[in-house]
């Protein structure tokens, strides 16, 4: 069945949620796990200006920093279930775009993610990560909701 499964993490209690979901169905068919979480760029216009330059090496370590605290929290949660794990992070400004490419980067058969569930006027204006993952992606998506 599947044995290489992505989980992208974004720090919400969903995204938590279908990672305990992801590594339990790992351990049920004996597959492993790789966590996944996009960092969003500090916007290009920060560059034309020297403070927020040094304001950039901050974000960036502050992003990384809470990427990997992340990462972390899934790794413990593996561990306890004595599922492989491995875990990256990416910057990318389309989410979507970089769990697709870890996706098939890192070989996986499945995506699970977590959704926020927003409906109407919020789905339009905020738009669906998970929407546009499965949309997008040619392998199967694991919807946690």
């Amino acid at each position: 069945m599947f044995k290489n499964i992505l989980l992208p993490i974004d720090g919400s209690d969903q995204s938590l949620r279908a990672a305990r979901l992801g590594i339990a169905m790992a351990k049920q068919i004996a597959a492993r796990v790789h966590a996944f979480h996009v960092l969003a760029p500090l916007a290009a216009v920060s560059y034309f200006s020297d403070l927020i330059r040094h304001a950039s090496d901050d974000y960036h370590e502050e992003a990384i920093g809470r990427a990997q605290q992340q990462l972390e929290a899934i790794h413990v949660l593996a561990r306890e279930a004595d599922v492989p794990f491995k875990g990256n992070y990416a910057f990318d400004e389309r989410p979507y775009s970089a769990i697709i490419g870890a996706a098939r980067k890192y070989d996986c058969d499945l995506i699970g993610m977590g959704t926020h569930g927003r409906t109407g006027w919020d789905h339009l204006v905020l738009g669906s990560e998970t929407n546009k993952v499965l949309s997008c992606a040619e392998i199967p998506l694991l919807v946690c909701r």
